[in-house]
């Protein structure tokens, strides 16, 4: 079966270092893979035995939409391991006819991070997106940040409430640094979730114990590159106390379905 990274975010060569230095910048953090590039993630994956990855970018203003998805589906068109999800902004005016043409261009979907877009995830303004996506494409977002409140759990819970039909992939367990309130408002939601970001902070033990309390079929595993290496990722990932089957369904079948491959 193929494993798949389900959460990589990769930048144009000539702007690479600059965009991984701003994000390293952003969480305070070192990068671990500071290139931040295709041709380093492919090169990485093939280390690690990583079959294929989901890929996309963050327009932090609005007039950086199109170029980024532009960017996307060109790099995606090049390489059958990449699978892209544009961008979108709420302050982007035409998000439905965009949406429309990034599909057409091949990408799969949206990927959008409210916390450095500076917009909350239940902003009206997205609505229309959400519900072009709804029954038809998945949208993978940043989610949970105590420094913030664009998209905590009440907020995510909000949206899937609103919209019962979307694909909705909540990144970093539900709430990178929020984990625990997200276990209390979204268990019992539709979404789905991807372990990026997160089991080097809460540890084997309660990554495995939070995968089981939403079961193994709502996860996707995700490195975040460039921030951590997909090689390093995936070994933690393995390491984690569940099952083979739990595992694979992780790795390769539940991305299967969730990007309709």
């Amino acid at each position: 079966m193929a494993v798949y990274d389900c959460h990589a975010h990769i930048y144009p060569e000539k702007i690479a270092a600059k965009a991984v230095e701003g994000v390293g910048h952003f969480y305070g953090i070192p990068m671990d893979c500071p290139t931040g590039t295709a041709e380093t993630l492919l090169q990485i994956g093939d280390e690690a035995g990583i079959d294929r990855f989901l890929v996309h970018s963050v327009a932090t203003q609005a007039r950086q939409v199109e170029s980024i998805n532009n960017f996307l589906a060109e790099t995606v068109a090049k390489e059958p391991r990449f699978i892209g999800f544009g961008t979108m902004h709420a302050d982007y005016e035409n998000k439905v006819d965009e949406l429309e043409r990034i599909i057409g261009m091949g990408l799969r979907g949206i990927k959008i991070h409210p916390d450095s877009q500076l917009y909350a995830v239940d902003d009206p303004r997205m609505f229309e997106l959400y519900d072009a996506l709804q029954g038809r494409y998945p949208i993978l977002v940043h989610c949970g940040d105590y420094r913030y409140d664009y998209d905590n759990p009440e907020r995510v819970r909000r949206v899937l409430d609103m919209f019962p039909r979307l694909t909705f992939i909540a990144a970093h367990f539900g709430g990178w640094s929020l984990q625990d309130l997200a276990l209390e408002y979204l268990k019992d939601t539709h979404c789905y979730f991807d372990c990026s970001s997160s089991m080097m902070y809460l540890g084997q033990k309660r990554s495995a114990e939070l995968i089981r309390e939403y079961g193994a079929d709502r996860f996707l595993f995700g490195s975040d590159f460039p921030m951590w290496s997909p090689k390093d990722e995936l070994e933690r990932f393995r390491a984690l106390d569940l099952t083979e089957e739990e595992k694979d369904r992780i790795l390769s079948k539940n991305p299967e379905i969730v990007l309709q491959l």
